[in-house]
């Protein structure tokens, strides 16, 4: 299994995760190739969320030859993806690869950068939009955003998942890039979420951008800057 407990996080160290997540962070590799790599990216740790922390169950076949026994994946039907927009969306295309049947619900929320970061590494989060399907106990909710950076925009987004729904069975907050101060924020928030990333990058800077990171994911994807 590709999943490495790290503390707060759970890192996903596929080698096809590790591989696409470096085309990311080059700065040469422009919008087509960035937005489909993020594609590429959410599909992987979709596939390592079904290898990892989901059930199976045997069935019985009919095939064309004779009866046998198979294996299935339980509760596909129970998923919920939560798009953070909007530098999820390409990220959230791929997880629907592996989980086609999932109900998504999306959150409009980011940073008032003018306010700019607080003393205690926080920005003031501004959610515009959301639209959440109903999430009950047997669900498994993914909220997905490829950047955790000071975890301010994670922690307000969890305040609207889980603020009049039930706790769903499984609640995975996952992202491409990492800091450890958003991680410990969200971790301490909410502990009833596991936390998954592709890589812990080593620090934020005074703008609360993560280093060595990949850029505004965003801006890269729809070349808006």
């Amino acid at each position: 299994m590709a999943i490495e407990d790290r503390g707060d996080a759970h890192l996903i160290t596929h080698a096809l995760a590790k591989d696409t997540l470096s085309r990311l962070r080059d700065v040469e590799t422009e919008q087509v190739a960035f937005r489909k790599g993020l594609v590429k990216l959410g599909r992987i740790c979709g596939y390592e969320i079904i290898d990892g922390a989901m059930e199976t169950e045997f069935v019985s076949i009919e095939t064309p030859m004779a009866e046998t026994t198979g294996e299935r994946v339980k509760g596909l039907d129970n998923v919920v993806i939560i798009n953070v927009l909007r530098a999820a969306t390409p990220f959230v295309e791929g997880l629907l690869k592996a989980f086609p049947r999932a109900k998504q619900g999306v959150i409009s929320a980011g940073r008032n950068e003018e306010a700019g970061m607080g003393p205690d590494g926080t920005f003031p989060i501004e959610i515009d939009y959301t639209k959440l399907p109903d999430i009950t106990e047997e669900d498994t909710v993914i909220v997905a955003d490829p950047m955790l950076a000071t975890g301010s925009t994670m922690c307000a987004v969890l305040d609207h998942v889980l603020g009049d729904n039930p706790e769903p069975e499984d609640l995975f907050v996952l992202s491409a890039v990492s800091a450890p101060d958003g991680l410990t924020r969200v971790a301490e928030a909410a502990p009833q979420a596991d936390l998954l990333t592709v890589a812990i990058d080593e620090e934020l800077n005074d703008e609360g951008f993560i280093v060595p990171g990949l850029g505004d994911a965003g801006d890269r994807a729809f070349r808006t800057q």
